[in-house]
């Protein structure tokens, strides 16, 4: 099927005649007459084209520009997010062994450790930001400071298993 822009006419098999109000990059939302919105994927191939209105290259979807915000307040804000622990973890504990068996050893909530963990990964996205708009640093300083960064991220990897959604993990350097 052809991409339809914002403003198509459609007909569906269960839904009828509708209208294309939104075009998303794997779906359109669809207002039906008779059966209000509702957003059929892109491949859905039932879908009758009753007029098609040419969707422009450059759209900007709603989507992509609600991604956008989020990830520009995200990076230029103080405001931290809640980040969820995973479920598995809950009311978990740590425990950490001295090798001299004379020391006792230390119990720490996961909650706890879970929590600074963040508190490290929100501390290093400020560092970053102030990296990048600071203009006494050269292009090529910045450039190293955030190759350091990006390693550090790489390092925390390890305890993205305690993340509970995928968009909080670290990401380190990709090759």
């Amino acid at each position: 099927m052809e991409a339809l822009g914002i403003g198509s006419r459609v007909e569906h098999p269960q839904f009828g005649k509708g209208v294309v109000i939104q075009v998303r990059s794997d779906a359109y939302e669809i207002t039906f007459w008779e059966n209000g919105a509702k957003i059929i994927g892109r491949d859905y191939d039932k879908l009758k084209v009753v007029d098609a209105v040419e969707s422009p290259s450059d759209i900007a979807t709603y989507e992509k520009i609600e991604k956008s915000l989020v990830k520009i307040l995200n990076r230029f804000s103080d405001v931290t997010q809640k980040v969820e622990m995973a479920n598995r973890w809950s009311g978990g504990r740590m425990t950490l062994y001295p090798n001299d068996a004379e020391l006792k050893e230390k119990e720490i909530p996961l909650e706890t450790f879970f929590h600074k963990i963040v508190m490290l990964r929100d501390r290093l996205r400020v560092l970053e930001q102030k990296i990048n708009t600071n203009s006494k640093l050269t292009d090529e300083e910045k450039v190293e400071m955030e190759q350091y960064i990006t390693r550090i991220y790489g390092s925390l990897t390890t305890f993205n298993v305690m993340f509970k959604y995928e968009a909080d993990k670290f990401v380190g350097g990709k090759s």
